[in-house]
């Protein structure tokens, strides 16, 4: 990957890429009038453009960018706010003050709405392998204005860790987390978004493992949630307790500690 500033440049941006092109540890390109895809075509990479409102992240040979947006967290938490109930939620039974590690954070929209329930006291962390994403979505959780202060300062609760679920989950220690949470690329694909589709060009597809349930079993004081397509083998295969919904693409799945 390397990073450049959008069309209409100015010494701030410039700055602004200079500065993350040396944090992420890749090139900086200056701009030059030149188009995304003609650098693109010279580096054979993926571009990181800042601009002046936003990041944008425009995969190698493709014309549309991936850039942070809470996405489907918006109007899933002004529902929790008028009383409704969110299935994730009910699943990890989060409340105030609890603890939840999303092991698959991509977009970050299930730790955001998380985040929202168990408020300023309780703790939420989000764990991206691909550096480019964990960047961008880190940066959006830090700057998102959402117009509701509720909803921003659920975004900013949220610490996103560049790591390897696996990995990650081996350096807890046990009982760290109320609730330990998976969502991964679904083996049936369901496209929800625009946004998602583009997504899958960044993310790690690590899959989830016997060792690794073990682990979130581990680490996990309360429960580990599995969200996946109704279809998922993986349910039977890691034991999870299906809670079915009625007419949804996806279930959630349930290991209760003992």
């Amino acid at each position: 990957m390397f990073v450049t500033t959008a069309g209409r440049t100015n010494d701030e941006m410039v700055y602004q890429a200079r500065e993350i092109a040396a944090r992420l540890m890749v090139e900086y390109i200056p701009r030059k009038k030149r188009s995304i895809k003609a650098i693109q075509e010279m580096k054979q990479q993926d571009c990181l453009v800042i601009g002046k409102d936003r990041l944008e992240l425009f995969p190698l040979g493709e014309s549309e960018p991936f850039f942070f947006h809470p996405n489907s967290a918006m109007f899933r938490i002004k529902r929790l706010m008028k009383g409704e109930t969110d299935p994730m939620i009910a699943a990890a039974k989060l409340e105030k003050g609890m603890s939840f590690l999303d092991c698959t954070l991509g977009l970050g929209a299930d730790s955001i709405v998380a985040s929202y329930v168990v408020g300023s006291k309780g703790i939420i962390k989000g764990i991206e392998a691909r550096k480019a994403l964990a960047f961008i979505v880190s940066d959006g959780l830090k700057t998102w204005d959402s117009g509701i202060e509720s909803i921003n300062h659920a975004m900013r609760n949220i610490e996103v860790v560049e790591s390897v679920s696996l990995e990650y989950l081996k350096l807890q220690p046990d009982n760290s987390f109320d609730c330990v949470y998976f969502d991964p690329m679904f083996e049936t694909t369901i496209v929800e978004s625009d946004g998602i589709r583009r997504l899958s060009h960044f993310a790690a597809y690590e899959g989830i493992s016997k060792e690794m349930i073990e682990q979130a079993h581990r680490v996990a004081r309360r429960r580990v949630v599995l969200k996946d397509h109704f279809r998922s083998p993986r349910f039977a295969r890691f034991n999870f307790k299906v809670i079915q919904r009625k007419s949804a693409k996806f279930h959630f799945g349930v290991i209760e500690k003992e």
